[in-house]
């Protein structure tokens, strides 16, 4: 019915006829953000940016303002109030959410609500309030679009499948720093050792040393619970140092779906951003005949790095527990970066509050919110007087 279809076409917002897409970028001068903007400089007849956050870098914040054209009246600088604000700007056709830790999910809830697609990069924001923020997406009809390297993977392995005939999802992990170090070697290691990532240089402070923990894919196993409706036990971590298999799917007939790329967030981004379409961002590209590596696969050692074990703890009990976990690593993780604690005490401090947490089932968005901030008093209490 070609009339329906053209009717229906001049109702739409004039940027979606034109196959431009409006994006606000929460966390801009961060690595996510500064990357996101690169891809919409590499795209600008399909991107426009109408908005920007950040959270300290107030003169980068407004050199990207200027270049990209957003009014200072569409820029904000960390405050919850405001990120929400933009969050749900009218203008707005996706939110980009960057920014570090749980300050991200009132922006994200508000901005499904308000039934923006969201392109999450944040995964604390599943972590703490998996179920209220895929709630609201289901709600609204607004689409949750991974930027995670890992999510992004699976993503795209799971276009065009069943849900009945997913067996397993498989984040690939490089190992981090210390990957071949003993636990001894490990209970010496440095700020300087733990921030010295072996594949991928440009991620922040705090990702990095999640990534020596193995923190970050404790985080990612509830995160892919949520993005992909899975209990926890059909999520497993599998080591690939190469970091080029970005992550797997297994059917149940033993077929095995693997996204292959070179280690750029500009690809996971652009794959978000323009869903479901593609383009050449020009940068790059993985060349399967130029691959000299052998590409290796191994199990985690779990005694070694005990973060998994939380996750699955974490995602088995709900409620607010993920919230826990996820504030007492961030409080910990601070800790280590100010050279408070020793790398083995991020992890053993997280697993101490999680055991002093009185957890509270099918918890409202106040509720996690306070066992947020009661997580970070715990860990600073508990790193005063262990």
């Amino acid at each position: 019915m070609p009339g329906a279809h053209g009717s229906l076409g001049r109702w739409l917002p004039l940027s979606t006829r034109l196959g431009i897409k409006r994006i606000v970028i929460l966390g801009a001068t961060g690595s996510i953000g500064t990357q996101t903007l690169d891809v919409v400089r590499r795209l600008p007849e399909r991107l426009r940016v109408v908005g920007l956050s950040a959270f300290r870098s107030e003169t980068l914040l407004r050199e990207q303002a200027a270049e990209f054209g957003v009014l200072s009246s569409s820029l904000a600088w960390g405050d919850e109030a405001d990120l929400v604000s933009l969050a749900t700007m009218p203008e707005a056709d996706i939110v980009v959410v960057s920014v570090a830790g749980a300050v991200g999910i009132r922006a994200t809830l508000a901005a499904l609500e308000a039934g923006k697609d969201v392109a999450l990069a944040t995964k604390e924001v599943l972590v703490a309030a998996g179920e209220l923020i895929t709630a609201a997406a289901k709600c609204s009809g607004a689409k949750i679009l991974p930027i995670d390297s890992e999510h992004s993977a699976i993503f795209q392995c799971l276009l065009g499948q069943k849900p009945e005939h997913v067996a397993k999802l498989w984040l690939t992990a490089s190992g981090g720093p210390f990957r071949a170090w003993s636990a001894e070697r490990m209970a010496q290691a440095t700020l300087a050792d733990a921030l010295h990532h072996p594949t991928w240089p440009t991620m922040g402070r705090k990702i990095t040393v999640d990534s020596a923990t193995l923190m970050n894919k404790a985080l990612e196993m509830i995160e892919a619970r949520w993005l992909f409706d899975v209990p926890i036990e059909r999520v497993g971590v599998v080591v690939h140092p190469q970091s080029v298999v970005h992550s797997l799917v297994e059917l149940i007939d033993g077929s095995v779906l693997a996204q292959l790329g070179l280690p750029d967030m500009r690809g996971p981004i652009e794959c978000a951003l323009l869903y479901p379409d593609r383009a050449d961002l020009g940068i790059p590209k993985f060349d399967i005949l130029a691959q000299k590596t052998p590409l290796a696969f191994e199990a985690p050692d779990e005694a070694r790095f005990p973060a998994l074990a939380l996750a699955r703890r974490a995602a088995e009990v709900g409620g607010t527990l993920p919230a826990v976990m996820n504030a007492a690593n961030e409080a910990a993780v601070g800790f280590f970066l100010d050279e408070k604690i020793a790398f083995p005490a991020i992890v053993d401090l997280t697993a101490r509050v999680m055991d002093a947490h009185t957890v509270q089932p099918s918890p409202t968005l106040e509720q996690i919110m306070l066992a947020d901030g009661w997580a970070r008093g715990a860990a600073l209490r508990l790193r005063i007087s262990p």
